[in-house]
């Protein structure tokens, strides 16, 4: 039945917040940030003539409790309900950008309520319930209130609720089998721990208890606008935590949020959008229309232009604009624009770029939307390309435009998926970044740990495209490649085709596969030598110092977030959490921080597994480590190279000169070729690694 309005006679407004609840005492809270009322007075009887004067009302003056100094003169046409305690108002000037404004409290009507030193709060038609911090500045807002069971966000559920009130996100799938409650410190590798590995019902229930003792569970907490917050021009706002330095203006409805605003990294909320049971994290920017349901923001992330979010978390330093995403669990450094692309019931590792019309998860491949799609760091796919799910995918998998309509299970990374209409096949040529693409490779690399602007990396974050998980992938892909290579020569076919890679009749067909594997084994010699020489020289040990210290090598690694983990590890924290070691999830991602100060060690280890793999040698003697820096020396000058001659192309293609009327305009709009920057920076980090190999001794 729809909840009708109930009328009260003699109720007293701004009284009875406690009600059906288990706690008595409502202003527990309030006392906690601002003190209790002996920090304060009451009015003077000359304070509230000046008050009434002014066409100000309250139900009762004694329940206005204020600070010294306290300007009355301030206040009009404003009327009071509850305790409400005022921290101090002077006559001064609040300015934020162009928007001035002078301190005080007008035409508002506000209720049990706390207000910090020197705020502006003007035609705040109704506020009820709030802690609002010093020099914060209302303005204009319909409705500002909290109630007795706010939870900011978080997926917890009071002692005095039901348990089929916690709000959960439908993540990775949308029936709801993988869902995780969220909270205000969840990063994307809480996410990931939380949903992947379903089948142990006792882990899942630790992590809910974990929830539950990591947030108060206790009613009565008042919502906050944080200090030197602006709100302005905005419908409804409801069990809001605004942090500091918050920046809403023109927002339609914001509900159920924890927005973690900092001077730092501070939030900006802008105009028409509506954002429901969520976690804005600091740094964030949401604005123009958009829509945000059951979701989290990480540190840095963006919504704009009418984009959708919905029972997903976004990964640090992440941008989605104009589109859906729904069920979604994604890693940092995530792309996606333009209006007609989404992506529906996904794990995507991060790195990656959803291109317009890109289509992912319309197409499900069962009879109810409980398909899935995984995709490790680096997935690309291009203009209107449609993938049927179930589908997974290597690290760094580009797809060009199509409609897949079968399921795939593409195992080679850095590989070019096409669809051959022609030939009616699909087509992977394997290695495919690194012999034709390098600029775009190495300047993705490069390019995320610039635009890291996060102050306090919570999410331990690797952006090299070669590392221990690429590595391995890899390693299965050559084997692989040899498999199909060697099975095509016994049956006297001339092309390589596989039926392992996609769920149909048709043959996949691999190109060029003879020199993929040669590329394969350049990048995993690259990776190993780079990896040993940055840890040898940050450590100052030589080379056969690490060698004879006999670590262990680990070669099963889980994305964590974003974070390489051995599996071991994460099978040890798993265990822990059981046992109920953690109070709270701040304690877990200190055993994070602990996993990636280990992290550099356990990484050369594994590099130099695997150049022994590569050099078939049993030990590196110093005849083969002058050797492998030849070796480096060489990569390094074909990377170079290949960066250049990648980005020659867009200067040597006929037809992008037609637009301009002379080279000489061309290199005025595009700048020379010789002066861009990532050639520049590609050839200093060349010099660099060069400079380190020749000091690292044997």
């Amino acid at each position: 039945m729809s909840e009708r309005v109930t009328v009260t006679k003699g109720g007293k407004l701004g009284f009875g917040f406690a009600d059906g609840t288990d706690r008595t005492d409502e202003y527990e809270k309030r006392f906690l940030v601002f003190g209790n009322d002996s920090a304060y007075r009451h009015l003077t009887d000359v304070e509230v003539l000046i008050l009434k004067s002014n066409l100000n009302t309250a139900d009762s003056w004694d329940n206005i409790l204020v600070q010294d100094p306290f300007d009355p003169l301030l206040i009009s046409a404003t009327s009071f309900y509850g305790k409400v305690r005022i921290a101090g108002l002077e006559n001064v000037t609040l300015k934020f950008h162009d928007f001035e404004m002078r301190s005080g409290i007008t035409h508002s009507l506000i209720i049990s309520s706390d207000i910090g030193k020197n705020c502006c709060i003007h035609y705040v038609r109704y506020m009820s319930h709030y802690i609002v911090h010093d020099e914060c500045i209302l303005h204009s807002i319909d409705e500002m209130q909290c109630t007795n069971h706010s939870k900011f966000g978080n997926g917890i559920v009071k002692t005095f609720e039901s348990e089929d009130v916690r709000v959960s996100l439908a993540i990775m799938n949308e029936n709801e089998g993988r869902a995780i409650a969220p909270f205000e410190d969840l990063i994307p590798a809480d996410a990931m721990l939380w949903a992947y590995d379903r089948t142990d019902d006792d882990f899942v229930r630790s992590l809910r208890r974990l929830t539950d003792s990591s947030y108060s569970r206790e009613g009565l907490w008042y919502g906050e606008v944080g200090q030197g917050s602006v709100i302005k021009g905005c419908g409804i706002i409801k069990d809001v935590k605004f942090g500091p330095a918050t920046y809403a203006k023109g927002c339609n409805k914001l509900k159920n949020l924890t927005v973690k605003s900092r001077y730092e990294e501070p939030v900006q909320l802008g105009e028409g959008i509506e954002l429901v049971n969520g976690i804005v994290g600091p740094g964030c920017r949401v604005f123009y229309g958009c829509k945000g349901v059951r979701f989290v923001m990480c540190e840095g992330s963006s919504l704009k232009y009418g984009a959708r979010l919905i029972n997903s978390v976004l990964g640090d330093n992440s941008t989605i604009s104009c589109c859906e995403v729904l069920s979604n669990l994604v890693f940092p450094f995530h792309e996606q624009h333009h209006n007609n692309s989404f992506l529906i019931s996904s794990l995507v590792m991060g790195q990656s770029n959803m291109a317009a019309g890109a289509n992912i998860g319309s197409n499900h491949n069962s009879r109810s939307a409980d398909g899935e799609m995984r995709a490790g760091r680096g997935f690309w796919p291009a203009l209107s390309s449609t993938i049927k799910f179930d589908s997974c995918f290597a690290s760094f998998v580009i797809i060009t435009k199509g409609n897949y309509n079968y399921e795939l299970n593409i195992t080679l990374p850095f590989s070019l998926l096409s669809d051959n209409t022609k030939k009616h096949c699909r087509e992977i040529m394997p290695a495919y970044w690194w012999m034709y693409n390098m600029y775009a490779l190495e300047r993705n690399c490069a390019k995320f740990a610039k635009r890291d602007k996060r102050k306090v990396a919570l999410q331990h974050i690797e952006t090299d495209y070669l590392a221990p998980d690429t590595a391995e992938e890899i390693i299965r892909a050559i084997g692989l490649l040899e498999g199909y290579i060697a099975e095509s020569e016994k049956k006297g076919e001339e092309e390589v085709l596989v039926f392992d890679l996609e769920h149909s009749k048709t043959p996949v067909r691999i190109l060029k596969p003879h020199e993929a594997l040669s590329a394969y084994k350049t990048m995993l010699k690259y990776y190993a030598l780079k990896t040993l020489v940055e840890y040898c020289s940050s450590e100052g040990v030589s080379v056969s110092s690490f060698c004879g210290r006999n670590y262990s090598v680990c070669r099963d690694w889980v994305n964590l977030g974003g974070q390489l983990v051995p599996g071991a590890k994460v099978e040890s924290l798993k265990a822990r959490i059981k046992r109920g070691e953690f109070a709270h999830w701040n304690d877990v991602h200190a055993v994070y921080d602990e996993y990636y100060s280990e992290y550099p060690r356990e990484k050369a280890s594994h590099a130099l597994f695997v150049l022994k793999e590569v050099l078939g040698a049993g030990d590196i003697t110093a005849e083969k480590w002058a050797a492998c820096v030849e070796d480096l020396k060489e990569i390094r000058s074909f990377i170079d190279a290949e960066v250049y001659k990648t980005r020659a192309k867009d200067y040597s293609n006929p037809f992008r000169q037609i637009t301009y009327s002379s080279l000489a305009e061309r290199d005025a709009v595009l700048g020379k070729i010789e002066e861009n920057a990532f050639v520049s920076s590609s050839k200093a980090e060349t010099e660099r690694l060069l400079s380190l190999s020749a000091q690292v001794k044997f």
